[in-house]
């Protein structure tokens, strides 16, 4: 699969094929743009060639219309990928470095993206019972907590990686066994067990004294 960016050389080859054989390529870019690249044949009409650059992700579509000896049409569907980013794919507890730490092996290569879902998870699923020092960008500040939030999603990533990456869960949190506040998850027939998330996630959290983190009454919901 091509990337955003690369030049490549489009071929078609024309079966049966003499000298009134002539080919022509249209090519239709994601956003719709139609353009024609200047095709050439080096051996007489039977392989035809046209230099291509793909400038945006997406599906491209080429058109080879062959004329003449072997006419024809010739239609292909190209996925162009978008170049990697090493970019933060949202905000994180943890960077990819904190990662590669904590599993002592390299991360994957999505690793910023399962970083911040991680954390949209931990916030959306137990932070709201908890209050804890934050700046103005609400990111905590007392480094205990900074550290054990980084473990905290860390875990789950690995956890992800071991047993494969859930888009989400089947009940909203009622919350979990955290210091001395007891939460459930779900409700009624939709109640899910604490096994979707990272064990060590939830001790990553619990290993954290009162006064950083402190559990407050939550009855769940959105």
């Amino acid at each position: 699969m091509p990337d955003v960016g690369d030049t490549v050389t489009a071929s078609l080859t024309v079966d049966p094929f003499d000298g009134t054989t002539a080919a022509a390529l249209s090519v239709t870019a994601p956003n719709g743009t139609v353009t024609a690249p200047a095709t050439s044949t080096a051996d007489g009409g039977k392989t035809w060639t046209a230099p291509l650059t793909y400038t945006a992700a997406g599906v491209w579509r080429l058109l080879w219309t062959v004329t003449g000896t072997g006419a024809g049409v010739e239609p292909e569907l190209v996925s162009v990928a978008p170049l990697p980013t090493v970019a933060t794919e949202g905000v994180s507890y943890a960077t990819t470095t904190d990662l590669a730490n904590y599993l002592q092996a390299a991360p994957p290569l999505n690793a910023a993206k399962l970083l911040a879902r991680a954390t949209e998870l931990l916030d959306s699923d137990f932070l709201k019972a908890a209050v804890y020092a934050v700046d103005g960008d609400g990111m905590p500040t007392d480094a205990e907590v900074v550290k054990a939030f980084a473990d905290a999603v860390c875990a789950q990533v690995e956890f992800w990686g071991e047993v494969g990456e859930e888009t989400d869960i089947s009940g909203p949190l009622q919350g979990v066994t955290i210091g001395s506040v007891s939460l459930q998850y779900g409700a009624g027939d939709n109640r899910s067990g604490p096994d979707y998330y990272a064990p060590k996630l939830i001790r990553a959290l619990q290993s954290l004294p009162a006064d950083k983190l402190r559990w407050v009454a939550y009855t769940g919901g959105c």
